[in-house]
């Protein structure tokens, strides 16, 4: 049914991946579908915040995260074969381009009961919900 699953991971907060994870491999053994995880760099490119950050910092941001998605994948997922991707920029969007880049048909990931941050940094996975082209699930953490 599937050919390739995406799993979004945030690093920071196990939440984002702690339900979605298994529910991901379980269809990926299930379907016999390719998994990848995805990390997303904040984007910092805004002249207003830009201007207090080394001119190097996204290149080392996403450097120091593909090391440590590459750790988490063999500590989580140990013998599976795994493709890590790691991206710049809005989390939802980045998720979406990199869903359709890759040709995948599925998106998992992890959410959990909006609270007052949501309200100022908005749920990623309602914004992958509504803006993905292809078929999300979300595991409620």
């Amino acid at each position: 049914m599937y050919k390739a699953i995406l799993v979004p991971v945030d690093l920071e907060h196990e939440s984002s991946w702690r339900k979605a994870l298994p529910a991901a491999t379980m269809l990926a053994d299930t379907c016999g579908a390719a998994l990848h995880l995805l990390t997303v760099v904040p984007d910092i490119r805004t002249q207003m915040v830009s201007q207090y950050f080394p001119t190097d910092f996204e290149k080392k941001a996403a450097a120091d995260a593909a090391t440590r998605l590459k750790a988490f994948a063999g500590q989580q997922l140990a013998g599976r074969d795994v493709k890590l991707h790691v991206k710049t920029g809005s989390v939802y969007r980045s998720i979406c381009a990199e869903a359709e880049r890759l040709g995948i048909d599925l998106i998992v990931m992890g959410s959990h009961r909006p609270e007052l941050a949501d309200i100022l940094i908005g749920p990623n996975a309602e914004q992958v919900a509504r803006h993905a082209p292809i078929s999300v699930l979300i595991v409620r953490a």
